[in-house]
């Protein structure tokens, strides 16, 4: 079995420097990783599964992490205490690993291809061509469209799922013994989901290589992961063949997390609620110019002639792969970009409004939008960033009212009012998705557009935050548009829903009627890869 043993973690503990003391973030964990398996750490948000991964490859902010106990042993070296120049020689190289937060992992100042090639040059030593070649063929692995034309892209000009999918290409460059993945599907949509991870089962199989997989989706490990280590707390408090923990699970916690996914029915379709938006032949353009005179050759149609309504207390939910154009349209729809077609909002035509015609509809028309890290300025209390809007909408608010209402917004969305006083860093992320929906919310809004909203959280934490926007709408009589390529979590909360592909709508209905009776092959493949990553006999679904 020793030879067999790829990584040994034993006894690990991880603290973190806090004021004249010590936080305890993992406390004494063992487990080890065997050559060509997968290894499967999941928990919910603040268990210690990252910190324990990142400890692997010594990435933690030191000085201010330890470790006061433990060791990491690969091929007889401890990790823990190699020198800087040994690390280097294996991170990228022997081990690799997938950061779950993709736009704040890739420079923003380098192209992809800059960005892939440079772990080849240096670790392999490849020329400019050579590189090239490689980088073409990794991106075409990782499923990215016309990846010749991707190459002098940007991060920000990729959406979510694309970058997602330059940071695995990244990390399998260079055929690593060990890949650590930490949350490596939870920016993708469904049907790419399923193409990753039948690819990673791939390259494992031709490699040999192990997979340290962090996820909070156990439909995923279910189907992926060899053996299972649950962490709460900082501690694994159940560990095991994957077959033998989710058939018999012992503890309490390992009890919860299965239990844990969004539940409930969405609102009855109601024709008889006014609309409160209507859009008509939609259509986004983005034109393409070459040359040296910069002129347009092409336009990527983003959106492209679409029709939607969504009426009082009601949901619209939009669906589809990345880059399939659903944000687009939810960010047209609240004329945060250009668009041509006719766009409504309680029956006022709102497509010609200037910006400064827009802003008194702004208190109105909210988003949430996907990531609770980024949306939240780091420099503002939680008092601060809830009541913006209420300073820009309400000026002649007093300071005392303007807190109450801030105090009553948190107290709706599950939080404590005293809360108000700290900072975005000092919460979850469950807890900060909470603050987002209180800041939309504050406005008392008609309309809310909901861009990814669960993507980022745990399923536990998702199916709450599902509870509180089911609440809220009927407390409220809220239209929703919800966008999400989280079947499940769409299932439990839109009536209605669009199917969207390459800009275009591919199919749209009833809730029953598209999950229940798909009628295109494209929705077909998005439930195939949805519903049956937890049930499928062999491997994971294909879509």
């Amino acid at each position: 079995m020793a030879d067999r043993t790829l990584i040994s973690v034993k006894d690990l503990s991880v603290a973190f420097a806090q004021g004249k003391g010590q936080s305890l973030a993992v406390d004494r964990i063992s487990f080890d990783i065997d050559k060509g398996e997968t290894i499967a750490l999941v928990g919910e948000s603040g268990s210690g599964k990252s910190v324990s991964a990142l400890s692997i490859l010594k990435l933690l902010p030191y000085p201010a992490a330890s470790h006061p106990t433990g060791e990491i042993l690969m091929n007889g070296q401890d990790l823990l205490k190699a020198s800087d120049n040994e690390l280097r020689k294996i991170r990228g190289n022997e081990v690799s690993m997938i950061f779950q937060e993709p736009m704040t992992s890739l420079n923003p100042l380098h192209t992809v291809e800059k960005q892939i090639s440079e772990v080849l040059r240096i670790h392999r030593g490849m020329g400019d061509s050579q590189a090239r070649q490689r980088v073409l063929e990794l991106l075409n692995q990782v499923g990215i469209r016309e990846a010749e034309t991707r190459l002098k892209s940007y991060p920000h000009q990729l959406s979510g799922g694309q970058r997602q999918r330059v940071m695995i290409a990244m990390a399998l460059a260079n055929e690593p013994d060990l890949l650590i993945a930490d949350e490596p599907t939870t920016a993708l949509d469904v049907t790419v989901q399923a193409q990753i991870l039948e690819l990673l089962k791939k390259l494992q199989r031709q490699q040999g290589m192990a997979m340290l997989f962090i996820t909070h989706d156990l439909g995923i490990v279910r189907k992926f992961a060899d053996r299972v280590c649950v962490m709460t707390d900082g501690k694994i408090v159940e560990h095991g063949p994957v077959a033998e923990i989710f058939d018999n699970p012992q503890h309490d916690y390992t009890k919860h997390l299965l239990a844990a996914e969004p539940k409930g029915e969405p609102p009855e379709t109601d024709k008889s609620k006014p609309v409160v938006v209507q859009a008509e032949d939609l259509k986004v353009w983005f034109p393409v110019k070459r040359g040296l005179l910069r002129k347009t050759v092409d336009h990527i149609k983003a959106v492209d002639g679409i029709d939607i309504e969504v009426r009082q207390g009601q949901t619209l939910g939009i669906v589809g792969e990345s880059g399939s154009g659903k944000t687009t349209l939810g960010l047209a729809i609240l004329r945060m970009i250009s668009s041509t077609g006719r766009i409504s909002f309680n029956g006022d035509e709102i497509q010609q409004n200037s910006w400064k015609q827009m802003k008194p509809l702004r208190r109105d028309m909210q988003i949430v939008f996907q990531d609770p890290f980024g949306a939240l300025s780091p420099r503002m209390s939680v008092a601060d960033i809830v009541g913006e809007g209420l300073q820009v909408h309400f000026p002649e608010m007093s300071y005392e009212d303007r807190d109450r209402k801030v105090a009553q917004a948190l107290v709706e969305v599950g939080l404590e009012a005293g809360m108000r006083h700290r900072y975005p860093h000092e919460f979850s992320g469950g807890q900060r998705q909470r603050i987002s929906i209180a800041r939309a919310m504050v406005l008392e809004p008609k309309f809310v557009m909901l861009d990814e909203p669960t993507s980022a959280l745990d399923m536990s934490v998702q199916a709450q935050v599902v509870d509180l926007l089911r609440d809220l709408q009927k407390a409220h009589g809220l239209a929703y548009l919800f966008i999400s390529h989280d079947l499940k979590v769409v299932r439990a909360l839109a009536n209605e829903v669009i199917v969207m592909r390459q800009g275009k709508v591919v199919e749209s209905g009833s809730s029953e009627q598209i999950f229940d009776a798909p009628k295109t092959d494209y929705t077909r493949a998005l439930m195939a890869a949805a519903f049956r990553l937890e049930t499928a006999p062999e491997g994971v679904v294909n879509a």
